[in-house]
């Protein structure tokens, strides 16, 4: 895992804010009873995932209050199956970034994971076509550093503990080096958007995930 992908401690602004969800529709009860596979190593604080996690989810979910500051992006894709093909079905996509200022600030979770993931973080939970849809912003780069923009994804399948896959990077971000993308794992398939703004001015990306897909013992 490369050092970003792990969930930050570091840059924290404990400052009380609310994070406006979308209102949802299907149901979360996706948590199967009895032993869960585990599946892609050590995954630190990826248990945040639960932390929070609303009643109901829909595919799609706004993860910014009104008012959030920086330039909007709106990321959607495909989950599939294993073989690549199928739409996987029931899939839970967590996902958590820094804010405009580079910091995952003012995080109001319950658990000392879910308060450092911040308060820009949001699920979602696929339908039988596998869609997913969020809308952010655009995260900014750690302040006084050169790390990557970048958002962290947490997968959670039913009989499967959670795992990461890969960040979601900006393939336009200098910081992006050459090098660095070579080193990329692709954990559920590459991760690198290709930004592109729409009439509206508004950062729009894709990305399809592999379930299992370079994830060790999976």
């Amino acid at each position: 895992m490369r050092t970003y992908t792990l969930p930050a401690c570091i840059l924290m602004a404990f400052t009380p804010a609310a994070c406006q969800q979308q209102p949802h529709t299907e149901h979360a009860d996706t948590i199967a009873a009895g032993p869960e596979r585990q599946v892609g190593g050590p995954c630190e604080c990826c248990e945040a995932w639960r932390d929070g996690l609303p009643g109901a989810l829909s595919w799609q979910t706004t993860i910014t209050p009104d008012g959030e500051p920086g330039e909007v992006l709106e990321v959607s894709g495909t989950i599939f199956e294993s073989d690549g093909k199928t739409p996987a079905e029931g899939v839970i996509l967590y996902v958590y970034h820094t804010d405009y200022t580079g910091r995952y600030s003012n995080g109001t979770a319950s658990t000392t994971c879910g308060r450092r993931h911040g308060h820009l973080r949001g699920w979602m939970k696929t339908g039988s076509d596998g869609r997913y849809r969020f809308r952010t912003i655009r995260p900014a780069s750690y302040p006084n550093s050169k790390i990557e923009q970048h958002i962290h994804p947490v997968i959670k399948e039913p009989g499967v503990r959670e795992y990461w896959i890969d960040a979601f990077v900006f393939d336009d971000d200098p910081y992006l080096t050459t090098d660095m993308r070579k080193h990329l794992d692709n954990r559920g398939g590459t991760g690198i958007l290709h930004p592109v703004r729409n009439k509206q001015g508004i950062w729009v990306a894709e990305r399809d995930i592999v379930l299992g897909k370079n994830v060790p013992g999976y």
